[in-house]
Formats: structure tokens, sequence, C-alpha cells
């Protein structure tokens, strides 16, 4: 028996790093899961190797209609969905005074709009269900988890774009968690600190990204910083993806039916930004 045996879920942002990881878990633990990723290759063959059901979403969650369409695949392909982790998201760094407009804009979209877009989409879905239900006298636990990180709780030089973004989803997250917890939907956050993926790779290394508007952007942090994780992080070091994913599984499972509107911090103990 699964903790997620019979459950079906959508995990954007999942063909690497955390999302992969998260849904290798939920796999594990019995959900099957929709793949999604702006890269459709990288999407296809993550849900190729996951040992489990998948289905696969690929396209650019900012455009207009996208997150309905997501939705509606999950529910096409799996006939339910029961938990949403909204984890697509990338790094667009600089010091506040350089940050273009197009710069901010996209951390906003990416971290923040589409969240709340997916929620939106979901909404009709699960009030629809969870309306039922109540009539029927049972309870049915949804969950929508969230991902934010410490640079959305405390801040980060050079990151005044992306900690707008992260802030933004942890008050999505704590709104929704008032309006919609009378239909049993689990609406929590985790915030993540420094978890080794490409985003936080060694700048050096000359990792990038192409965002959806065709910018190439550089990924990772100054091996300086990365060298400080000892320092910073009280368990010494950086988090891997399935140690990263291993609280978001908590959250999706029936273990956090009473865990509600939270932000579940997964630092390693790091009570700081990562230039603390």
């Amino acid at each position: 028996m699964g903790l997620l045996d019979g459950r079906a879920a959508i995990v954007t942002g999942s063909a690497r790093g955390i999302g992969r990881a998260t849904a290798e878990l939920m796999a594990a633990e019995g959900a099957r899961v929709l793949i999604n990723d702006l890269d459709a290759d990288a999407a296809g063959q993550a849900a190729s190797e996951i040992d489990g059901e998948t289905a696969v979403f690929a396209g650019d969650l900012t455009k207009e209609g996208a997150c309905d369409e997501l939705v509606a695949t999950g529910v096409e392909a799996f006939g339910q969905v029961d938990i949403v982790v909204n984890n697509a998201g990338y790094t667009w760094d600089g010091v506040a005074h350089k940050v273009t407009d197009e710069q901010f804009q996209a951390m906003l979209d990416i971290h923040t709009v589409v969240p709340f877009r997916v929620a939106r989409a979901l909404a009709p879905h699960w009030r629809e269900a969870a309306k039922a239900e109540r009539e029927e006298g049972v309870e049915v636990f949804r969950k929508l988890i969230n991902t934010s990180s410490t640079t959305g709780m405390m801040g980060n030089p050079g990151q005044v774009n992306y900690a707008a973004g992260k802030a933004g989803v942890v008050g999505i997250t704590k709104t929704l968690a008032k309006e919609w917890g009378q239909f049993k939907i689990n609406v929590n956050a985790v915030a993540y600190g420094f978890v080794e993926t490409r985003l936080t790779a060694a700048k050096e290394e000359g990792g990038e990204i192409t965002t959806p508007t065709g910018e190439k952007v550089e990924l990772g942090i100054p091996e300086q910083m990365r060298a400080m994780a000892s320092a910073v992080i009280p368990l010494g070091r950086p988090a891997t993806p399935a140690e990263a994913a291993g609280p978001v599984i908590f959250l999706a499972s029936p273990l956090a039916d009473y865990v509600h509107g939270q932000v579940l911090n997964v630092t390693g103990g790091m009570f700081g930004g990562m230039y603390t």
C-alpha cells in the first residue's frame, strides 16, 4: 500500500530537479502523475522513465489558457485530479537597479501568476466535487501545494524579482487556505533553502535556460556562495532533490489532512538567506 494509492497528481516543472524527484516519489507511492515542462522532449522522456502511470502536458504555462489546458489534460488522462504541486520556475537574477521590467515580470508570471491560474482552473472541479461529498456526509481531502523559497520569506541580494514572486505565492497559499478549507482542500506551501539543482549549480559551469520569450538566462550561483553552505546550513550541505521532495509527499498524503495554510521550511536548519 502506498501513501497515494488511487490518487492522481499534476506536478508542474517535473521533467527535472525537485519536480522530477517529486513525480518519481509520488509514482512510487501509488499516484498517477501528469508530467509538465516547457521542453516537450524533456517532459516525454521523464514520463517514460518514471515507473508508474503517467501523462504529459508540455508547454509554456505563462501563456493565456495554458493552465486551464493543463488541468483539463489531467482530468482527461486520469478521470480525476486529487493533488497539484505548483513547482515550475526558474531564476533570472540581477541587482535591483539593473533589473529590467521584462526580467521582473517574468518572475512574477511563473512564480505567482501561474500558481494562481492553476488554482483558478482547479476550482470548479474541486469545489463541485466537495459540495456533492458534503451532501453525502463524507470528507475527501484534496491537496494544493505551492513552491516558495527562503528568498521569498527573507529576501536575497540579487533576487528582488524572484523574492517578489515567491513571496506572492505565500500570500496566495494563505488566502486560498482560508477560502477553500470548507471544501476540504488543503492548501500549503514548501519554502526551500539550498537544493542541488541546475538553478543552484556553480555559475562558473555555464548553465543556462531559455525563457518562454527566447531570452538566454545564465543559471547558477557563484562557487564562493556555494562554498558557504556548510557555514549557513546547520546540516552542513544542500538538500538533494529527493530530500526536497519528501516533505511534498507528506503534504500530499492523508498524513497531512489537518495541516492547512502552512509554509513548511525545508532548509536543513538554515534560518536566513544564502548570504546571511
